[in-house]
């Protein structure tokens, strides 16, 4: 795959060649239709094809033939993850439960896409409503990791992670509640946004409640940006959304570090583990903010230990998950999934609405270290990917706490925070650091992940070889 494959090139690019007419939406859709003809056999990314993607690609093509695009994303090959309705295809959630209708309207996030051209190509495979981070559902099977497919990519945004990385086109939808984007982007060399909350609005919400955002999953730091200034429209079916904000993202994203203070973070109210690699990646991600001007220290938010917090919180969600599933069907559930709500998920009204104190206590923090600090900068997560079908895994350690001890933190404070590829490990497999910022400061996140971007130059993930 060669930088000529439009498999290969970012939406900036495919839309600029298509303005050119140096390229057709049609061609670029049948490029990565080959691909995933090719390499999904093994990948397994996708939960559904929508069978009207060429359809689509012809009248953007058009479009641009009469000079007039309906937006930045025009033609441009997107996917989403089945946990949100794509109109005319159903919405299974990586479950045996859910029904097999087509939906009849789309997601705000899926909506915003569409209003600028976007061609949605499928919906690519989540763990069962979205609720773990190895990669596999009972529905759908196990997605691999295209840069090794004995290993996972990570959840619960498992087949936009592996599309991504598989170059089944430039940009994916995931959605994150305790690090379901950042955590299959790190395993898979992508970039991977969370924003702030209400900022990209939610419809249905998530069962997971308001730490549960839907974000971008790009191969660049600017075709995130891009893809975010489509999705981040007020919508008026989510309560919760921020006031419309029509920005475009790439605005400012190239003015750097310099003079910003980030804060290299070790502890969120709690040490999290980190191996050797994890460690060097941070540090030299820190290295290159200090080398383009950034202040550089190591700093501690002071953040209450919110493992327990973040617990209960899914625990609660997945008892009623149960509790709202018929007995005589509950046997199609993830056994894993049963284990967990059960054993997380007894708690008082009283100790929910204490977890939900601590919440707050942990928000404020949080606040309180960024009028300091411009951005914090930490690892994404504790190892590179583990392997896909481990035997020795038990089922309970695929909880948030224990494989996402990194990432959840920012989904209990609802700030922004993205995962950039920092490169490959001895054997490998992708890297990613973590960048956070105060509340609606989305903008700092994309500036210092376009710096370690512009430094690390990350290769492709060399399939035929895997």
């Amino acid at each position: 795959m060669t930088q000529t494959d439009p498999a290969l090139m970012s939406a900036e690019t495919l839309t600029a060649l298509y303005a050119r007419r140096a390229l057709s939406p049609v061609e670029t859709l049948k490029a990565i239709m080959e691909r995933v003809a090719r390499y999904n056999p093994w990948v397994n990314a996708f939960a559904t094809m929508n069978p009207r993607a060429l359809i689509e690609a012809g009248e953007s093509e058009a479009r641009w033939a009469a000079g007039r695009p309906m937006g930045p994303l025009d033609g441009v090959p997107c996917t989403v993850k089945d946990l949100l309705n794509v109109q005319g295809l159903p919405t299974r959630r990586g479950s045996k439960l859910t029904p097999t209708t087509p939906v009849r309207e789309d997601a705000p996030a899926v909506l915003g896409l569409r209003a600028t051209g976007g061609v949605i190509l499928g919906k690519t495979t989540t763990t069962e409503y979205g609720w773990k981070t190895p990669g596999d559902n009972p529905l759908n099977g196990i997605t691999r990791n295209p840069w090794d497919p004995k290993r996972t990519t990570g959840g619960s945004s498992s087949g936009a992670g592996a599309a991504g990385a598989a170059a089944f086109g430039p940009l994916h939808i995931g959605t994150d509640a305790g690090g379901s984007i950042r955590i299959p982007a790190a395993y898979c060399g992508l970039v991977g946004m969370k924003p702030s909350y209400g900022r990209i609005p939610q419809w249905p919400h998530s069962a997971f409640g308001q730490v549960s955002c839907a974000g971008p999953m790009t191969r660049t730091v600017r075709d995130a940006a891009l893809m975010m200034s489509a999705m981040a429209r007020a919508d008026l079916r989510d309560p919760f959304c921020l006031p419309d904000d029509p920005r475009d993202w790439r605005d400012g994203i190239e003015q750097g570090v310099a003079g910003l203070r980030v804060a290299v973070v070790r502890r969120l109210g709690f040490e999290p583990p980190l191996d050797a690699e994890g460690a060097s990646a941070v540090a030299l991600a820190a290295k290159i903010l200090e080398e383009n001007g950034a202040i550089v220290e190591e700093a501690d938010p002071e953040l209450p230990d919110i493992r327990a917090i973040f617990g209960r919180v899914w625990g609660v969600a997945l008892a009623r998950l149960v509790e709202t599933t018929p007995q005589e069907k509950r046997e199609l559930l993830d056994k894993a999934l049963l284990e967990v709500a059960e054993r997380e998920g007894g708690m008082s009204a009283v100790d929910y609405l204490g977890a939900e104190a601590l919440r707050v206590e942990a928000a404020h923090a949080a606040a309180r270290f960024h009028q300091k600090y411009d951005l914090i900068l930490c690892p994404t997560t504790p190892t590179a990917a583990f392997a896909a079908d481990d035997p020795t895994l038990h089922p309970t350690q695929a909880l948030w706490r224990d494989w996402a001890p990194w990432t959840f933190a920012f989904n209990i404070t609802r700030q922004p925070a993205i995962t950039v590829p920092i490169g490959l490990d001895d054997s490998g497999m992708p890297r990613g650091v973590q960048f956070a910022a105060a509340q609606l400061r989305d903008d700092l996140c994309f500036r210092a992940a376009r710096v370690i971007e512009q430094v690390v130059q990350m290769p492709s993930a060399k399939m035929d070889e895997a």
